[in-house]
């Protein structure tokens, strides 16, 4: 297996993540609770393997050329999309900060669709 064939395999595991983590998020929130220390670890688990993908795409630069910009993009919105939406809702109360964190999930799991399309 070569890095670019990981570097495609990781995606569909982040795109099926991150939809996991969206649909958790929400029901927490549905359900009047904040993010559970298990949920936030998650989001600290799928950020580290967003980095990893990242990772990997500029590794295999030499072997497949330089990606689309638009896939670039969409990578570095990915990689910033939970930490942001995060930030924005530190002070708010617990349930808008799961469903908050569940949203942003779901939108990075259709960046990540966007960032393969773009591939």
């Amino acid at each position: 297996m070569d890095v670019l064939d990981l570097h495609s395999r990781l995606s569909t595991a982040l795109v099926l993540y991150l939809s996991l983590l969206g649909l958790w998020g929400i029901v927490l929130g549905v359900a009047g609770s904040g993010p559970s220390p298990s949920f936030r670890g998650a989001l600290v688990v799928v950020e580290i393997a967003i980095a990893a993908q990242g990772l990997l795409g500029i590794v295999s630069w030499p072997s497949s050329g330089p990606p689309d910009s638009m896939h670039i993009l969409y990578g570095a919105a990915l990689f910033l999309a939970i930490p942001l939406a995060a930030t924005m809702v530190r002070e708010g109360s617990p349930r808008r900060t799961a469903l908050t964190l569940g949203v942003a999930a779901l939108f990075a799991a259709g960046l990540a669709i966007r960032g393969m399309t773009t591939a």
